[in-house]
C-alpha cells in the first residue's frame, strides 16, 4: 500500500524562499540606484565642464539635482528602513541641494505601519496578557510610524491619562543590518575616491548605534537617565523628556507619557492656522526659544554629562504649549568617554573663540587625524572645524558641499575620525538643520562657550575666571545671536 502523499504548502513555501532571499533583493536594488545616482554626477561633473556660462552651469545643477533628488527619493522611500535614517541625515538645507531637501523632508515618519493585529500580537507575548486587559483604550491608527517601530495612542486600565505605547517591528532587524554593511561598503569606495573622510568609522558608529536601538529596556533606562539629569540641575528643564511606565517595558514594547504637541515640521502650518505673521516679532521670538531651550539641553547633555541623546531630527521633536520643547525617541544615545567630553569642550573654546591654534591642538587631542593639502594649513583646519563642529557656517559658506574643489575636506583630508565622536558631528548638524529651517542663524559653540568653561574647569583644565552654574544660564539666554 502506497504511503498517503505528503501535503505541500506552497504558499508557505514561497513565503521562506522570500524572506531567505530578500537581503539579495535588497543588496541588490540599493546597488543599482546607488551606482546610477553615483554615475550620473559623474558624467555630469564632466559635461558641466564645457560650459562656461556660470548662469547655465547653475541652472544645468539645479536640473541635475532635481533628477538625483527623485532617484534618492525613491531608493529610500521603496526600500524604507535604514534609507529612511539617511535621508533624515542628508536631506537638510545646510548640508544637501535645495532639490533634495524638498523631496527627502517628507520621508520623514512615513515608514509603512504594521497592521494592528501584528502589534496586538506583538503586544500580547511581550506583556504576557490580553491587550483588553491592559489597556482601556488603544488606538488602532498609529500616531507614526518609523524605520524600527510605530506608536499607538492609549489608556490604561484605571487610568485617566493617556500614554503612548512604542512597538517593533517584527522582523527589521537583519535587514538594517544588511542595508548598513551594503552602505559601508560604499563609503569606503568614496572616501578613496571623491570625500577625503574617514566615512567608513562613521557608519560603524551608525552600525553600533541602531542595533542599540532593537533593545527598548536600553532605550527606556536611558530615557530615565537624561530626564532625572535635566531636571536635575535645571530649576525649570529646558526640554520635556517622557516619564517611562517601568512595568509596561520589555526589549521590543516601550510604555511613556503621552505628551501633547506639535511636530516642529509642522510648526509653521500651526503658526499660519494661528493667524500669526511667521516673520513677525511673535514667532521669531517663539523660534528663538525653541532653539535656546534645545541647545541649553544639548550642551548640558554632551559637555557636563556626556551621556546625549543622539537623534534631533525634527520627528523627534515636539512643541508644546508656551513654546516648550519635548525630546522623544531615545534609541540612540551616547555615553561619551571623559577624555573625549573633555576634548569636545575644548574644541568648543577655541571655535567661540575664533583660536585656529587651540581648534588644531583639540583635533590632534580627540584624535582626529588630517592631512593639508594647502598653504594655509591652520585657517583651513579652523574653517573644517567650525564646518564639522558649529551649527553657524564660517563666513562665505552656505552650504556644506564636499564634491566642491574649494570644500575644506577637499583641501583637509580626514584620515581618522574616531567613532565616538559621530554622534556629537550628526547631532550638531540636525540642530543645524533645524535653525537653518527655523530661519535662524547661529553658533552653538557660542552659547556653549559657559558650559565648556564650566567642564574644564571641574577637570582643573580651564584658566581663567571662576564659572558658576547659574552664570552658565544666564550667559546662555544673555548671548542670543539669531540672526535671520
Amino acid at each position: 500500500m502506497l504511503p498517503p502523499p505528503i501535503a505541500v504548502d506552497l504558499n508557505d513555501i514561497k513565503q521562506k524562499l522570500s524572506v531567505h532571499f530578500r537581503p539579495f533583493q535588497r543588496s541588490f536594488q540599493f546597488w543599482v540606484r546607488a551606482i546610477d545616482i553615483y554615475t550620473g554626477y559623474k558624467v555630469f561633473q564632466l559635461r558641466v565642464n564645457f560650459v562656461k556660462d556660470v548662469q547655465k552651469q547653475e541652472a544645468m545643477w539645479e536640473r541635475q539635482h532635481e533628477l538625483a533628488a527623485d532617484k534618492i527619493f525613491s531608493m529610500c522611500s521603496d526600500l524604507g528602513g535604514f534609507f529612511l535614517k539617511i535621508a533624515q541625515i542628508i536631506g537638510k538645507p545646510d548640508l544637501a541641494p535645495a532639490a533634495w531637501v524638498k523631496r527627502l523632508v517628507t520621508l520623514c515618519d512615513q515608514a509603512p505601519a504594521t497592521s494592528y493585529d501584528t502589534v496586538k500580537l506583538v503586544l500580547e507575548n511581550e506583556l504576557g496578557l490580553c491587550i483588553d486587559d491592559v489597556f482601556d483604550r488603544f488606538d488602532v491608527e498609529p500616531l507614526g510610524s518609523a524605520s524600527i517601530a510605530q506608536v499607538h495612542r492609549a489608556r490604561l486600565k484605571g487610568d485617566k491619562d493617556d500614554v503612548v505605547v512604542k512597538v517593533q517591528h517584527p522582523g527589521v532587524q537583519d535587514l538594517m543590518m544588511t542595508d548598513i554593511r551594503n552602505l559601508q561598503a560604499f563609503a569606503l569606495y568614496m572616501q578613496k575616491t571623491d570625500i577625503k573622510f574617514d566615512l567608513y568609522s562613521v557608519t560603524k558608529e551608525m552600525e553600533t548605534q541602531i542595533g542599540y536601538e532593537f533593545d527598548f529596556m536600553r532605550e527606556a533606562t536611558a530615557m530615565e537617565r537624561i530626564r532625572k539629569f535635566l531636571y536635575k540641575i535645571n530649576k525649570r528643564t529646558p526640554v520635556l523628556v517622557p516619564r517611562v511606565i517601568r512595568n509596561m517595558v520589555t526589549r521590543r514594547v516601550l510604555v511613556m507619557e503621552y505628551i501633547d504637541g506639535v511636530p516642529i515640521m509642522n510648526l509653521g502650518d500651526e503658526i499660519a492656522k494661528r493667524g500669526i505673521n511667521p516673520h513677525g516679532k511673535v514667532a521669531v521670538a517663539a523660534k528663538q526659544k525653541i532653539l535656546q531651550s534645545l541647545t541649553l539641553a544639548y550642551g548640558q547633555m554632551i559637555l557636563k554629562s556626556g551621556f546625549f541623546h543622539a537623534d534631533p531630527h525634527p520627528g523627534n521633536i515636539l512643541i508644546c504649549k508656551g513654546s516648550e520643547v519635548a525630546l522623544l525617541d531615545y534609541g540612540q544615545v551616547k555615553d561619551l568617554p571623559e577624555e573625549l567630553r573633555l576634548g569636545y569642550a575644548n574644541l568648543v573654546l577655541a571655535i567661540a573663540n575664533g583660536d585656529p591654534v587651540r581648534a588644531s591642538e583639540s583635533y590632534r587631542e580627540l584624535g582626529i587625524d588630517t592631512l593639508s593639502n594647502c598653504e594655509n594649513e591652520q585657517q583651513e583646519m579652523f574653517k573644517l572645524a567650525q564646518t564639522m563642529f558649529d551649527t553657524k557656517l564660517p563666513p562665505g559658506v552656505k552650504m556644506l558641499q564636499p564634491f566642491s574643489e574649494d570644500s575644506s575636506i577637499k583641501k583637509i583630508a580626514v584620515q581618522a575620525f574616531p567613532e565616538e565622536l559621530f554622534s556629537i558631528l550628526r547631532t550638531v548638524h540636525l540642530l543645524r538643520g533645524l535653525s537653518v529651517g527655523l530661519g535662524l542663524n547661529y553658533s552653538c559653540a557660542e552659547q556653549w562657550r559657559p558650559i565648556a568653561e564650566e567642564a574644564l574647569s571641574q577637570a582643573g583644565r580651564f584658566k581663567g575666571k571662576n564659572v558658576k552654574h547659574g552664570g552658565i544660564i544666564r550667559g546662555i539666554v544673555k548671548s542670543l545671536f539669531w540672526r535671520n
